[in-house]
């Protein structure tokens, strides 16, 4: 006999588990959006460099990450390149290791393009007061690029959270994963659970990227208000 599909939600432990499955996507989102932030902060300082060949590896980098799709990352890392390299790690830390490598890959464009986008004026007034290179990006380049920088960053953050749907792909425990092991073990006790079930995990994932995706708007129309004023 068919239940109310909305029952599923709350049979057993399945909220529960649901929301573990969101920790786990939220906690390898975290950890990548961290580490590629502080090295795509390094590497996008890097690509301003007057070094032709460092700026091809970097820009190589880049598109690497930027052409090749996210799942054929996850593929390549987690099941073609342990095997050839003898590499041991687990689903969760290559994950975490891939969406970090590409959220830097990304983060380094965006801070090359603030850097670069800071007036002249600002690096002469800097090198007039006896600014070395590493003091000009701490004390002046860096900081004035900050605001140009946060709402791609935030958008940014918004694109990494949303991929996480893809690690079912490696066999991480995330939420869309579990989702599918909930369907999959009371499809017929509850025929239309699919739609209750995603339609959760689709309102979790709303909650987590709309107010992201409204701040990054406010910010870009706050900047388009102060260049035009």
């Amino acid at each position: 006999m068919a239940h109310s599909g909305i029952n599923i939600l709350f049979e057993g432990r399945n909220m529960v588990r649901l929301l573990g499955g969101l920790w786990i996507s939220a906690k390898i989102a975290i950890v990548a959006i961290v580490v590629g932030l502080i090295l795509g902060l390094i590497l996008g300082a890097l690509r301003t460099l007057h070094n032709p060949i460092l700026r091809v590896i970097l820009r190589l980098y880049l598109e690497f990450f930027r052409v090749i799709p996210t799942v054929v990352l996850l593929f390549l890392f987690y099941y073609i390149l342990p095997q050839n390299f003898n590499i041991n790690m687990g689903a969760e830390s290559m994950a975490m290791l891939v969406f970090a490598l590409w959220f830097a890959a990304e983060m380094s464009d965006i801070v090359r393009g603030g850097i670069i986008s800071v007036s002249p004026h600002q690096v002469d007034a800097g090198k007039a007061i006896g600014l070395n290179r590493l003091q000009l990006y701490y004390y002046v380049l860096i900081p004035q690029s900050i605001q140009l920088m946060i709402p791609a960053t935030i958008n940014l953050v918004s694109r990494i959270i949303k991929t996480t749907s893809l690690l079912l792909l490696i066999s991480v425990m995330d939420v869309i994963n579990i989702g599918q092991q909930i369907i999959e073990a009371n499809g017929q006790r509850y025929e239309n659970g699919a739609f209750w079930v995603y339609g959760f995990i689709f309102i979790l994932y709303f909650i987590l990227c709309y107010p992201l995706s409204l701040w990054a708007r406010h910010l870009e129309r706050k900047e388009v208000v102060t260049a035009n004023g």
